[in-house]
Formats: C-alpha cells, structure tokens, sequence
C-alpha cells in the first residue's frame, strides 16, 4: 500500500521536472539562434568599421554557434585575400581547418583556399606544400597542378615546372608546348653560364620537340654555334629566323650582321637588312642598317637609308635617330641641339615594349612579361610601331 502511494507522488513530481526540462532546452536554443545573428550583425559592423580583426572573433563565435556557416567563412577569406590583406585571410581558413566536425570535402576546399592565401602572399614554401597535398584530391588536381607550375616557374625550377606542365597535358588535355620549350630554353641559358654547351645543345633539342616553331630556341642555337667558334653554323641558326619569323629579326641583326662580316658576307648581310626593311619595317633594324651602312660605305650611305627608310614609314624614333646624325655635322647649332633634345624625351617613351597580356611596358624584350609572366606576350616591334598599325 505505501508502494502505491509513493508511485501515485513520484509521477506527477516526474511530469513536472520533464516539463521544465523541455522547456529549458527549447529556451537555450531560442538563445543560441537568436545569437548566430546578433554575432552576424556585430561582426558587420566591426568589419564596416574597419575592425577586421574582431570582426573575425565575431565570425568564429558564429561558427561556434551554428556550424552552417562555412560559405561565410569563405566569402570572408576571399575578401581578406582581394584586399591584400593574406594574413586575415589566413587566419579564418586555418580555423576553418581545425574544427574537427568539417567534413572531408569542406576540408580540401578550406585548404585550397588557405593554399591561394600563401601564393597571393608570397609564402611559396608552404603555398607548394598545400597544393602538393590537393594533387591527388579529383576535385582539386588540375588547380593544385597549375598553381605548382606556377610556383616552380617563380622559383625557376625548369624540371619540375616541365614535369607540372607534361602532367596537365597528359590528364587535363590543355597544351604547354610553348612554355615547356621556354624551360628547355631557360635551362639551355643555365648550362650556357656554366660553359656546358653540350648539355645546352641537348635542351635546345628538346625545346624543339616541344615547339619546333620556337624563336628561342633557334636565337640561342646560333648563339652557342657561335661561342663554339662555327661562325657559319652560328649565321644559318639566325638566317633561318628571317625566314620563318621576320618580326624577330631586329633581335639579333646585330650579332648575325657581325658574324656575316666576320666570314666576307657584308654586301650580303647590307641586301639582307635593305630587303628585310622593306618587307618588314622596324625602328631596331633600321638602327642597325643604317650603322652597318655608315660603317662599311660611308656616312653618306648610311644617312641615305635612314632618309628613305623615313619617307616610307615615318617614325619619330626613326627621326631622333636623323637628327642625331645632322647633329654630329653641325657643331654649335642650339636649335637643332633644342630640338633633338624635345624629340630624343618623346623617343625615349615610345622606344619601349608592350606586353599584349598585361600591357605592361619594358625597355628591355622579354620572354616571359615580368608582370603576368605570360610566354611570348611582347612583340618585338616598339610601342611607338605597334600604335602606327592600323
């Protein structure tokens, strides 16, 4: 009987504490709702106010609340990123990263991102060690692949920039052939400097597989020929670029005027330069025509095939280049001195290189654009000629 009663007691006592307990839990996830976006809206207005680091603690601690918040995180970091800003961004995805509840596939793409942290940022060592470890991830090879190419490209290891790019081709199906034959090249310069001409005439050879249109690697051929001391194998490397690449000529009419001098070529190498300027007109190969002209028949010569050359295709590198020759013949006239002087300022900006890419403007050609490192994006014609096309 007093088992009974005690049972009769204890229900009612039961229901009550359940009903409280409901009633608890429900208002503590009232509680932490209502947070997620308290801390959203704070985190806001830290970040418009230009607090981004506590705009960050105000991020995680929504993280904390509510673990739906990845693409937040995301959209943050890449903020951070774009604003140059690679240390915030660093931060948030290295949290993302150690919250042991994201999922396997959250977790390749918070390191993809914390990898393009360290790239945009500079840190290449560990920007290489964060790609390395997307490689074998389907979802993220080809971007991991391509970062690595780029990254061994900006540390100029040629190797495994090669083997980065044959990859791509292999199992992405794009085409590297013109960059791989430009590491062959950069590695034909190396073993130049080191005197090993034989190993540079073995990677020339395989810049040629790659792309047997590279203008490259032809230029340097001739240039190794040359320091060999086979002067003629040296002049039909160089002969061949006027044949198949014209444009390029002005890059090494110096040297190949020069060495067709050298074996009793001049009036050969001046009907070269003659022809080439009337098929190809360029400021640079003007420059050497006229000097070879002047040297091997006279001033007269030369100052004649800079005149005619200025009736065809006018050009005001073309006319400083006059006037600095009727400078020489007139000692002690201040206004042709004023003048070549205006006109030499106006010269010196349009004698530049224009990247096609980037629009980035050398005095120097490149090969590789030292601003978006594209291949063969500079022409070898100067700004001031490439302005006149129409």
């Amino acid at each position: 009987m007093d088992l009974q009663l005690w049972y009769l007691l204890a229900l009612p006592l039961l229901f009550l504490i359940g009903w409280w307990a409901r009633g608890y839990e429900a208002r503590v996830r009232e509680a932490d709702q209502g947070g997620a976006p308290q801390s959203l809206f704070r985190g806001l207005n830290l970040l418009l106010n230009d607090e981004p680091d506590r705009a960050i603690d105000a991020f995680i601690a929504i993280a904390k609340i509510d673990p739906e918040t990845i693409e937040l995180h995301y959209a943050l970091g890449n903020l951070f990123r774009r604003r140059g800003e690679f240390e915030r961004a660093v931060r948030i995805h290295n949290y993302l990263l150690s919250r042991a509840d994201l999922p396997a596939a959250e977790r390749s793409n918070a390191l993809a991102e914390l990898a393009q942290d360290y790239l945009k940022g500079g840190l290449l060592d560990r920007a290489e060690a964060s790609f390395g470890e997307l490689v074998d991830d389907p979802r993220h090879r080809f971007e991991a692949l391509r970062a690595l190419l780029r990254i061994h490209a900006m540390e100029r290891d040629w190797d495994r920039a090669i083997e980065c790019a044959r990859r791509l081709e292999r199992e992405a199906g794009e085409t590297h052939r013109v960059a791989i034959a430009h590491f062959h090249c950069e590695i034909a310069e190396r073993a130049v400097a080191n005197s090993d001409l034989a190993a540079a005439t073995r990677s020339l050879e395989e810049a040629l597989v790659a792309n047997r249109n590279s203008v490259r690697a032809s230029i340097l051929a001739g240039d190794i020929a040359d320091r060999a001391g086979n002067t003629a194998l040296a002049i039909e490397h160089w002969l061949r670029i006027a044949t198949d690449a014209p444009e390029y000529l002005p890059l090494i009419a110096e040297r190949l005027t020069r060495a067709m001098d050298a074996v009793g070529r001049r009036a050969e190498a001046l009907n070269l330069l003659r022809r080439e300027l009337l098929d190809h007109p360029s400021v640079d190969l003007l420059d050497v025509g006229y000097r070879r002209a002047q040297e091997w028949e006279g001033a007269a010569s030369g100052e004649a095939m800079l005149r005619d050359e200025l009736k065809r295709h006018p050009s005001l590198l073309g006319f400083e280049r006059l006037l600095a020759i009727r400078a020489a013949t007139a000692q002690g006239d201040r206004e042709l001195d004023l003048l070549r002087g205006l006109i030499s300022v106006q010269a010196r900006n349009l004698s530049r290189y224009r990247c096609a890419t980037c629009g980035s403007r050398t005095r120097s050609f490149h090969w590789q654009c030292p601003g978006c490192s594209s291949w063969d994006s500079y022409s070898p014609k100067r700004i001031e000629e490439l302005d006149a096309v129409p």
